[in-house]
Parts: C-alpha cells; sequence; structure tokens
C-alpha cells in the first residue's frame, strides 16, 4: 500500500474508515488493559476521537499518522494549542496532553518518545496488506517494554468477497504474527454486518469485529 493512496483518501475526504464516535469496543474493553493513567501510542491514528477519548480517561496520547491532513483536521477538531517541531523525516505536534507525529511509522522509534504504557490499534493492522504486516507488528513490538499491554481491534470476513482495506484479520493471524512477540487473548467477537453498509452492498457473508488483549513478551 503505497503513501500516495493514503494521502489520496484524506485529501479527497474519502474516509469511509474514520468513525464519526468513539469505538463502542474501546470503551467497554478498555478497562481490561488494567491501566491507571500513563502513555498511550495510537498508530495510524487519522484523526480518531479514540485519542481524545484515551485523553479523557486520564493517558497521554502518542498519535502517528502519515497523513498531515488527518492530523490538522484532528488538532482543528479538538481546537489544541499544539508546538510544531522537525526531527528529519518526522513532524512532531506536542502539547500538555498530546504527540502527533506525522510520517512513517517505521521512522518513529523509542528514542524520540517517553516509556510507553500501552497501545491501541484499531485501524493501524487492517490497512495494511499482507505482505507489510509482520514488519510493521514487529517494529510496534521493538517500541514496547516486556509487560506492555495493548488492545487490538480486528475485522474477520471472506477477504474474496472484498478487496481491503479495510482487510480480513483473523484470530489464527493474529496469533501467528504475534508467536515470540505477544500473549494473545481474543476479548470478543460481535457480528456487525449489519452495521456496516459497504460490505452489505458488496453482499459480504459475513463480518465480525474482534478484540485482543495483548501482553508484550
Amino acid at each position: 500500500m503505497e503513501a500516495s493512496f493514503w494521502h489520496s483518501k484524506w485529501e479527497s475526504q474519502q474516509i469511509g474508515f474514520h468513525l464519526s464516535d468513539v469505538n463502542p469496543f474501546l470503551v467497554r474493553y478498555w478497562e481490561k488493559l488494567g491501566l491507571d493513567g500513563g502513555t498511550v501510542l495510537v498508530p495510524l491514528c487519522g484523526k480518531s476521537l479514540d485519542m481524545a477519548w484515551l485523553h479523557q480517561n486520564n493517558h497521554f496520547v502518542i498519535g502517528n499518522e502519515l497523513s498531515k491532513t488527518a492530523l490538522e483536521a484532528f488538532i482543528s477538531e479538538q481546537q489544541l494549542q499544539v508546538v510544531h517541531s522537525n526531527h528529519n523525516t518526522l513532524d512532531c505536534y506536542s502539547n500538555d496532553s498530546y504527540q502527533l507525529w506525522q510520517g512513517d511509522f517505521f521512522n518513529l522509534t523509542t528514542s524520540k518518545l517517553p516509556k510507553l504504557n500501552a497501545f491501541y490499534d484499531r485501524a493501524a493492522l487492517i490497512a495494511l496488506p499482507p505482505e507489510i504486516r509482520q514488519h510493521y507488528w514487529t517494529h510496534l513490538a521493538s517500541m514496547l517494554e516486556p509487560g506492555t499491554p495493548g488492545l487490538l481491534i480486528t475485522l474477520d470476513y471472506p477477504q474474496q468477497q472484498l478487496s481491503g482495506p479495510p482487510f480480513c484479520v483473523t484470530e489464527d493471524e493474529v496469533k501467528q504474527l504475534s508467536e515470540g512477540l505477544f500473549e494473545v487473548e481474543l476479548l470478543c467477537r460481535e457480528d456487525v454486518l449489519a452495521e456496516n453498509p459497504r460490505f452489505v452492498k458488496k453482499q459480504v457473508e459475513r463480518l465480525d469485529e474482534l478484540v485482543f488483549r495483548l501482553i508484550r513478551l
């Protein structure tokens, strides 16, 4: 998936993947991580309202997004006052509540970040084609200390019936990607087909949303 694909989506506002509300699975299951504040990493964050929810629930939020348009929209919509700084291939927009990094996620390393207490992935892993997922998942793990928890949300549907993104990422694939990296626990599998008209219109026969609790090994 070329960077130009995502830049084009944001610039033309073809952002059907953006939710107009906080993800209900985040609200329902975040407490399963057993956190009391701390810093949360949100890869490929777009302008997700989930980041605002995490901030409202006592977290310092680090977001990463390829699209400058998306981050500027989040900053504007949340009425944030931020300081801009450049770090070679990355730009950072920060204040006392957020650190928002614009650029390639693979260029973001722990040397640029405070200690991470958790991560939240609702739209990163399922946005990536199969050949990139292991690289992404390994890089994410490399940023986390052992014992660090995370919440992962994926979609499971017959991939041959609809081209992604978002792509199908099954429970088995999550476990395979996580071997040697994360302990994986499936918290929820819920039928969400009726709530996704694009999938219904394309006559996809089933669509499940999966929620995982992960712990860095």
